[in-house]
């Protein structure tokens, strides 16, 4: 009888044991589910705001002339829809899926909060991304902190394996002495809770991580645009990476002389887009002979 009791006991253990993992395994699986039919949808788009006329139409299908989605990032303080007002419009109409987020939100705005925590936010989008579309790459252009933001994904979260191309538009790689010029400019009330700001600053610790060895890391191609306009990223050669086949630095006027776009209008500028368009339609970094021939 003993032993019977004993083999019963353990019967009911085990089915317990059953139960209880059904209970805990059922919710997860279903959640999991319901996560991949929101990608599968596109229904994290809509968390993402107002978009650019052009940028997160879920019904977008990548085709075989234009494989790679197309991720736009907005500077700090700026909002993807007025960011990209002119140039997502324009790369919808050439054949793109188009994609913006808006990210690092803070009580001093868009754009101004831990960049390493605005990383992780832009992994996330880029991953829903890829299994909304199907596709296996995405080439991202970016705009001052959002053409610098990307690197630390590439570099540290795994953007390498599926990043094609970051253009950078005044990207604050290397950070800046002040707008014009002057230093601690981040004094300023509206500055003060912008902890993006303080690591965009010269010297500062996290752009020390950022570009301590390889600087443009992967099988990635870095395409650099800027001018000497630029009042924010100061000097405006901060922004440059170290050249090597897979990086171009670009400055705005020595392809269009009488060019005068400073930091902000960059990101409106058809000059820079010729850029950013031959970079996109060609395997590695842009060709600035080719890119501006393009447009003539």
């Amino acid at each position: 009888m003993n032993k019977i009791f004993q083999k019963e006991l353990f019967m009911v253990k085990k089915f317990t044991i059953l139960f209880l993992s059904f209970l805990i395994v059922t919710p997860v699986l279903f959640l999991g589910g319901e996560k991949l039919k929101a990608e599968a949808s596109g229904d994290f788009l809509l968390s993402e705001g107002l978009p650019p006329l052009g940028a997160n139409d879920p019904k977008c299908i990548p085709d075989e002339t234009h494989p790679d989605p197309i991720v736009l990032v907005p500077g700090t303080f700026e909002s993807m829809d007025r960011n990209w007002a002119n140039l997502a419009p324009l790369l919808k109409a050439e054949g793109y899926c188009v994609y913006s987020l808006n990210y690092g939100y803070t009580a001093a705005g868009y754009g101004t909060g831990p960049i390493e925590d605005s990383a992780k936010e832009l992994k996330t989008f880029i991953d829903n991304v890829l299994a909304h579309t199907g596709a296996e790459k995405i080439s991202i252009v970016g705009h001052s902190q959002g053409g610098m933001m990307p690197r630390y994904y590439i570099k540290f979260l795994g953007g390498n394996k599926v990043v094609n191309d970051l253009i950078g538009l005044v990207p604050s790689n290397h950070g800046t002495k002040g707008v014009i010029g002057l230093n601690a400019t981040w004094t300023v009330t509206d500055l003060a809770a912008c902890t993006a700001c303080r690591q965009q600053e010269t010297g500062s610790e996290f752009l020390e991580k950022l570009n301590r060895g390889n600087e443009a890391p992967g099988n990635v191609s870095y395409t650099v645009v800027t001018t000497r306009n630029d009042e924010v990223v100061v000097p405006y050669t901060s922004s440059f990476l170290k050249e090597s086949k897979n990086v171009v630095n670009i400055t705005l006027q020595d392809y269009y002389p009488l060019n005068q776009t400073e930091h902000q209008l960059i990101a409106y500028d058809v000059n820079a887009f010729s850029f950013v368009f031959d970079a996109l339609a060609h395997k590695g970094p842009a060709d600035p002979a080719r890119s501006v021939a393009l447009f003539k």
